[in-house]
């Protein structure tokens, strides 16, 4: 079911169950994050490997500090400046946090979101939510309610209503090395130069920049092959168009491709067959259309794919990092 009901959302997740819920970046699939049972159910309805941890979300930072043992200064000057919003920050787990849902780390990936329907489930709960994308695991992430239930259908009693999603990638995930440096372990909703205004020079260590991340992921949302369409997707380099091979007609090719353009439609192809994330080239607009687009285009009557990359600046560094994920 499908609501606004606070009060329906709060009874299935205090009996243990799981229930979508929104956030500014994409809809979670949340349960009770210090309880195994429900965490197992995240993982069930999911199909998401036991070994990609979940990310923990609460309403305030006291509450933050329940679930962590330590709150380095830089991390507490970033909690303070960027909560709520898209950024979650890994830090040293406290005991009473379950390895499930760390997947057995020794750190936990906490974060306040902001959306105001969320916020006032959060203080209405005396636990916090593990919330991964409520998708199946691999696919492209939800950004509206009505995904969840396509996607994930009875599996989720209650799904709650917040809305389309304002950012629409997922959050920005800062961890800390022993001299608490800050590392960024996966773009996200809150741009590089956000951070460093805040950090000083960040070091990136994505899952492009660390293979290890494949077998051992360090933060949740690591993996190289991840919100995929079920069509294969091919990237294109900027003014790049897709092009027949070997000896298929060009008509025939032209009607067998979708295309997720920029700001433009491309020559040769129908544009009943193209979306434009950002018809005024603007990244912000591109990373909240994504993954509603990229759902639309696996929809179309098209056996393959093309998507271009945007510019890899701001949120566009996300939006790309996103589609080198969802054609690897």
């Amino acid at each position: 079911m499908i609501g606004t009901d606070l009060n329906a959302a709060r009874y299935w997740l205090e009996a243990g169950n799981v229930v979508g819920i929104p956030t500014e970046t994409v809809y979670g699939l949340a349960g009770n994050a210090l309880n195994d049972e429900a965490v197992l159910t995240i993982f069930r309805v999911k199909n998401r490997p036991a070994f990609d941890p979940l990310i923990v979300h609460t309403d305030s930072l006291d509450k933050v500090r329940t679930l962590v043992r330590e709150l380095p200064p830089v991390a507490e000057q970033l909690a303070r400046t960027c909560w709520p919003g898209p950024l979650t920050l890994l830090l040293p787990k406290r005991d009473h946090v379950p390895d499930l849902t760390t997947s057995g780390l020794d750190t936990v990936a906490v974060r306040i979101p902001n959306h105001p329907l969320t916020l006032a489930l959060l203080q209405s709960l005396n636990f916090p939510l593990a919330a991964p994308s409520a998708n199946p695991f691999g696919y492209i992430s939800p950004t509206m309610a009505q995904h969840v239930a396509d996607q994930l259908g009875d599996h989720v009693p209650y799904i709650l209503d917040g809305g389309p999603c304002q950012v629409g990638v997922e959050s920005t995930i800062i961890g800390f090395d022993n001299d608490n440096q800050a590392i960024v372990y996966r773009l996200g909703g809150m741009a590089i130069e956000q951070l460093e205004a805040i950090t000083g020079p960040l070091r990136v260590q994505t899952s492009t920049s660390n293979p290890q991340a494949q077998e051992a992921p360090q933060a949740p949302g690591m993996l190289t092959s991840h919100y995929a369409p079920r069509k294969p997707l091919t990237l294109l380099a900027e003014g790049q168009v897709p092009t027949p091979p070997g000896t298929l007609p060009a008509r025939h090719f032209a009607e067998s491709v979708g295309v997720l353009a920029f700001s433009g439609t491309l020559p040769g192809i129908p544009e009943a067959n193209q979306l434009v994330l950002a018809p005024g080239g603007d990244v912000l607009e591109a990373a909240r259309n994504l993954f509603a687009y990229l759902r639309r285009l696996d929809a179309l009557p098209v056996t393959q794919l093309y998507a271009q990359l945007v510019p890899d600046e701001g949120l566009g560094r996300a939006v790309n990092d996103r589609l080198r994920r969802a054609a690897a």
